[in-house]
């Protein structure tokens, strides 16, 4: 009786590890969503077309509001970072280190707390009070305009981080997420900005280091 022909294995079973880390700000963290009520302006100007401007009165800026759009707000209430951010940060962090970043976003994911209740962005759970900050700014065009921004001056969350373990070790995650909160950082104002060197915002430690 013949024999089946035996079956060469080249690729094995991923080897998805979680690992939970309480992460605690050493700077402020500022937040800076794009809010619904901007999205669904665009949106009225967009069906408007040639009419968008003709006869429009300027609606007084409710600066309360603005403060209010500006946070990432969960179904559940709670207020939130999104978690593609710190998923972000640590790819961004392998640059220090030469690792491959393409490599890094095919093996590092982050476990969602919930879901935003605007555009259901997952989100990580953020414990801390913010407060309003109202900031003098520059827009691309060069114009003066007002942000109002929130921040917390104090924070912490609970990040679960998943990993592919043929990639990393435990021991690399942490240190790399170590990397993201002295060096890259979360939110506006971060070291790793793209559009600054940063205001010194959004660094955190890892408990326990």
């Amino acid at each position: 009786m013949a024999k089946a022909p035996a079956t060469v294995v080249q690729i094995t079973a991923p080897d998805i590890q979680t690992a939970e880390f309480t992460l605690v700000g050493t700077a402020p963290y500022v937040q800076l969503r794009f809010s619904a009520k901007a999205m669904n302006a665009m949106k009225e100007k967009m069906e408007l077309g040639p009419q968008a401007k003709k006869g429009k009165a300027r609606v007084a800026r409710d600066f309360d509001d603005d403060y209010k759009q500006a946070m990432h707000i969960s179904t559940e209430g709670w207020n939130g970072v999104p978690a593609g951010a710190f998923r972000q940060a640590m790819i961004s962090a392998c640059r220090l280190v030469n690792f491959k970043m393409t490599i890094a976003k095919l093996s590092v994911f982050i476990d969602a707390d919930g879901y935003d209740s605007v555009d259901g962005i997952p989100l990580v759970r953020l414990e801390g009070t913010p407060e309003r900050v109202d900031m003098a700014v520059r827009n691309a065009t060069g114009v003066a305009d007002i942000r109002i921004r929130p921040m917390w001056r104090e924070w912490s969350i609970k990040l679960r981080v998943k990993f592919d373990g043929q990639q990393f070790s435990l021991t690399d995650i942490t240190n790399l997420l170590m990397r993201v909160g002295q060096q890259v950082g979360i939110g506006e104002g971060r070291p790793d900005s793209k559009s600054s060197a940063g205001l010194g915002w959004g660094t955190f430690s890892i408990s326990g280091e």
